[in-house]
């Protein structure tokens, strides 16, 4: 279990980024987190993700209170991973095997535990192919996909990925997509926080909308996106399919193909 609990983050100079914010990372397999440029999206998962501390309220792990000592913070992040909208935020290492087997390397564990667990964690995001090839040979989406191996080659159970499909042509975002529904079936909870509202109405069950640091709104995403008086006041705009339900009456459908289809 992962959550906040009337969660608050001020800066040193007073600015509140945060204000009462609860989320519930049970809620939906894939739940989106959106809002306008400084809603607080990205101190949120850095308070997940224990690189912040709350000026009030909580993070839930597991139920408790997260604590912020070194022993914790490890027991944190070997569950739960985050993928920067850049991958080479946080691909370091040459090789694309050497940097999936970093934090494995850090907490000590032995060779073939390692080269059993980065072989996995690259078959299952799709880049086994490319397990020996030199980082820099490797495509932006590529890079992508390395970045999430090395967040899933812990224990991981939550995965927070930060605009995933930025930067990707459109067969590289449908894979993306493809590869995130795949991560959901087989028992990943994924928090999504990203500008492109298509993609998170397509792919979540879950979304909570942020303004100036608060929950404005959250819910079913065909019922959040649906009120166009509360996403407008949220700063952004609805879903190309929600739109078209609503001026052409066509059925509201989740994705292309079920429009198609009807």
């Amino acid at each position: 279990m992962l959550s906040t609990n009337h969660l608050c983050y001020e800066y040193e100079d007073g600015q509140r980024a945060l204000d009462d914010v609860s989320i519930d990372l049970a809620k939906g397999n894939i739940i989106g987190l959106v809002g306008a440029n400084g809603s607080g999206k990205s101190t949120l998962f850095k308070l997940l993700l224990g690189l912040l501390k709350p000026s009030g309220g909580e993070v839930l792990f597991h139920g408790r209170p997260l604590r912020y000592g070194k022993k914790d913070l490890l027991s944190l992040r070997t569950e739960v991973g985050i993928v920067f909208q850049d991958p080479d935020q946080q691909i370091f290492y040459s090789s694309v095997a050497d940097d999936v087997a970093f934090a494995l390397r850090n907490l000590g564990r032995g060779e073939e535990e390692i080269a059993e667990r980065v072989n996995q964690a690259l078959a299952t995001v799709g880049a086994a192919g490319f397990r020996d090839k030199p980082v820099q040979y490797l495509s932006y989406g590529q890079k992508k996909r390395v970045a999430i191996a090395g967040a899933l080659v812990l224990d991981t159970q939550w995965l927070l990925l930060d605009e995933p499909t930025a930067g990707l042509d459109p067969e590289g975002r449908q894979m993306m997509m493809e590869l995130i529904r795949e991560l959901a079936e087989a028992g990943n909870k994924i928090l999504i926080s990203s500008h492109d509202i298509d993609l998170i109405y397509e792919i979540c069950n879950y979304v909570y909308i942020l303004k100036q640091g608060r929950v404005l709104q959250e819910g079913a995403e065909t019922e959040v996106f649906a009120d166009a008086a509360l996403v407008q006041a949220a700063g952004l705009t609805q879903p190309w399919l929600v739109k078209l339900h609503a001026r052409m009456g066509l059925p509201l459908c989740k994705t292309e193909d079920e429009l198609f289809r009807c």
